[in-house]
Order: structure tokens, then sequence, then C-alpha cells
């Protein structure tokens, strides 16, 4: 089955951003696309095990075809799948990830969120191909957190200039380039 996942970030929900624009569009490759809802209320940090409660839901549809994509947040949910997984997914994307690395706007949030210590050698077992996307200006997540991730995983970092957190006040209501990127590993 091919499935990809699009993981929202802290206060997030499934038709934000460019997440249904990159929905249709896998899924007019032929990709099956979920895009769950997770538990993030505003005031209270979410809890991860409430997000892994969520995803039980798709465990059956999680398998060596999967891809994962996370943003912001949702990156260090995935982070956390990838140490979990007992076989290797296709690949799996972050965009604007935080893993500890400051500037972070909402550090002590996102560490109570998961911590940031993450066990590097099961998580890159358990994807064939990761893709790191970062940029210069986001105002949440500093650059170093890609390049950080990046340099963890064994990849290129994904540099795109003036990209905000790629989220829609930042421009991002569609993301060709994660879209191109995913293609040459589709």
């Amino acid at each position: 089955m091919k499935t990809v996942f699009i993981f929202h970030g802290t206060e997030g929900y499934p038709e934000e951003n460019w997440f249904s624009w990159l929905k249709q569009e896998l899924e007019r490759i032929g990709y099956q696309v979920v895009v769950p809802q997770f538990p993030s209320p505003p005031v209270v940090a979410a809890k991860i095990a409430e997000w892994f409660d969520v995803l039980d839901e798709y465990s059956d549809r999680i398998d060596a075809d999967t891809i994962l994509i996370g943003h912001s947040l949702g990156g260090v949910f995935t982070l956390r799948v990838l140490e979990k997984l007992n076989c290797p997914i296709r690949a799996a994307a972050f965009v604007g990830t935080p893993i500890g690395v400051k500037a972070i706007l909402n550090y002590d949030r996102d560490s109570a969120f998961s911590g940031f210590s993450f066990d590097w050698d099961a998580i890159k077992r358990s994807a064939t191909e990761f893709l790191v996307f970062q940029s210069d200006d986001d105002p949440y997540v500093s650059l170093g957190n890609g390049e950080q991730l990046a340099k963890r995983l064994g990849v290129g970092l994904t540099f795109v200039p003036h990209a905000g957190h790629f989220n829609t006040a930042a421009g991002y209501s569609r993301f060709d380039l994660l879209l191109e990127k995913l293609k040459t590993i589709l």
C-alpha cells in the first residue's frame, strides 16, 4: 500500500498550509494520503502519547512503501515514530523541524512535548531516504536545527531562503519543491 502521512505542528490542523494541496497532488499520482488531526490545544502543551494514540488508528498503513512528512513539531513526532518502527519505511521528510538547537521560539513547550534527545541510529535505520527543509528566516525554528538534523541523518539540507516557517503566513499554500523532491523518491 502506498501511503503518505503528513503530520501538522503545534496548534495545526489537516487543512492548513500546503497540506491539502500536497495531498491532492500525491493522490493524483496514486498515493493514499492521511493527514491526521492531533490534539494540540493552544495553551496546554500537547502530549506525545496522545499523538501516538491517534496514529495507532492507522498503524496497518505503515509499511515499506510509506512516506512520513512532518512540519514543525510534526517533524519531532516523525522522529519519535521512526525510533519505534521495526521495519524501514520508504522515506521521511522534515520541514522546519525543531530538534533542540536554539533559537526555537517555543523551546520549553516543544521540549515538554518529547524532549530533544533522539536515537539517531534507530531513526536512520527506519527510513530508506530522508529530506530536510529549512529556511533562514523561520521565526520559530532556527536554521541550525535544519543543519543539525540533516547532518545527523547523513543527508544534504534543502535550504530555502526567505521561506519563513513554510506556512500560509509565509506564502506556503503549496510547496512545489517538496513535491518535486518527493517525486524523485516515488
